[in-house]
């Protein structure tokens, strides 16, 4: 079995943990941006199969099907955080190595090849440059995921040890600190992108769930907003979507069977291009939307009370018709306002973080792992006339537990 190797990075928290799995994981899933990826030296990358995952002895990934520069290539793929990995692990004396083809590393490499068996040359492809978020942000997804599926025993009892009081207040806590790590992701992809860019690429992403991520980002960035059909009848909008999902298709592994009917990728690419159509400089009017929100002086006592002063089943609505051409709903459409919408609007006016951090705290809670919501109401937290669930202690309870299990881990 493989010893773990990990990365420590300062973070905007402090330092976290970077795995070589997670990279691993990255590469299975093509979670970057692979039009752009090119070895060290400069060859152009196309990924036809990553490869079968091995998670025994020998390489990484192993028959995976590239094409690099003009040379159509079968054979294994190594993935390291650093290039000088390969030579502390001594693999180019382990005939288990032999039919590496690509050294897949994180960090770039300060030289151009690998050196293989006989002195063989591996082209080496950096994928830091290449990856759509910031690696916390990935460190962070990857905890979600894990959690989602991890008995919380260690939290559970913590969180059992807690009064109402003590408890309100450290998933208030917790609920702030997520806040601002969501604005400060959606700045660095304003910043990258420009804000239409940013708003089109965080919405493809977030209709594409977890498995489906990556093919959505890069549809996003193969395909531009300005490109979608605008103010087309349906049919044409629907036809478009279908293009693109067999384009995908034809480039990567969709993982549509892991979905809901709802929640396919040709299902969400099809309400997105209607999106699209029905209201083409959508990222424009979200702007102009948010400008009508206002901070409740003083501020209303309960989550109810937020919801009935600022109508907020309306404010819904128009969000939903007005921004979104009434093509979305569901609890994925408050997910895109809570992970999507608000924070990219405090990234952009940092003038009205407060008034859009109390919009994000009352909202609806989206797709979060409906056992959250069970826990939130078993503790007292959620449950009573004033407190329905929402977005703030759902994200709250996220981070109580996210930090709990990382330090027993």
């Amino acid at each position: 079995m493989k010893s773990p190797a990990v990365a420590e990075i300062q973070g905007l928290y402090g330092p976290f943990t970077f795995p070589e799995t997670l990279l691993q994981k990255i590469w299975d899933r093509r979670d970057f941006d692979t039009l752009h990826a090119a070895t060290a030296g400069g060859q152009r990358v196309r990924i036809g199969h990553p490869g079968q995952w091995n998670h025994g002895g020998g390489p990484d990934f192993k028959n995976a099907r590239l094409r690099i520069g003009n040379t159509i290539i079968t054979g294994d793929v190594e993935v390291h955080l650093r290039e000088a990995d390969w030579h502390a692990h001594r693999h180019a004396n382990d005939p288990a190595h032999a039919n590496v083809v690509l050294h897949v590393v994180l960090f770039p490499p300060q030289c151009v090849t690998t050196s293989g068996a006989g002195g063989r040359e591996i082209p080496i492809l950096a994928l830091l440059p290449l990856l759509h978020h910031d690696l916390e942000q990935y460190a962070a997804d990857d905890a979600v995921e894990r959690l989602a599926a991890h008995p919380l025993s260690n939290a559970g009892k913590k969180l059992s040890s807690l009064t109402l009081s003590e408890l309100s207040s450290a998933i208030a806590h917790h609920a702030q600190k997520r806040w601002h790590q969501k604005i400060h992701f959606a700045h660095r992809r304003v910043t990258r992108l420009g804000w239409d860019d940013a708003c089109h690429h965080t919405a493809l992403e977030i209709l594409g769930y977890r498995n489906n991520r990556p093919a959505m980002i890069a549809i996003a960035g193969e395909h531009p907003l300005e490109n979608w059909p605008q103010s087309v009848n349906a049919q044409n909008a629907i036809s478009f979507a279908e293009r693109i999902f067999d384009e995908q298709a034809d480039n990567r592994a969709w993982a549509p069977r892991s979905s809901r009917p709802a929640n396919h990728p040709r299902t969400r690419l099809r309400q997105y291009a209607l999106w699209a159509s029905a209201r083409p400089a959508w990222p424009q009017l979200l702007r102009a939307f948010a400008a009508g929100f206002q901070k409740n002086e003083p501020p209303p006592a309960s989550v109810a009370e937020w919801r009935r002063v600022n109508k907020a089943a309306s404010l819904r609505k128009r969000i939903r018709m007005e921004i979104c051409g009434d093509a979305l709903g569901g609890s994925r459409f408050d997910t895109l306002v809570c992970d999507g919408f608000l924070p990219l609007l405090a990234a952009q006016n940092h003038a009205r973080e407060e008034t859009l951090r109390e919009v994000w705290t009352n909202w609806f809670a989206g797709d979060m792992p409906a056992r959250f919501s069970g826990y939130l109401r078993a503790l007292g937290v959620t449950g009573a006339s004033g407190t329905p669930n929402h977005n703030g202690a759902a994200q709250g309870l996220l981070g109580f537990l996210l930090e709990t299990e990382n330090a027993v881990a």
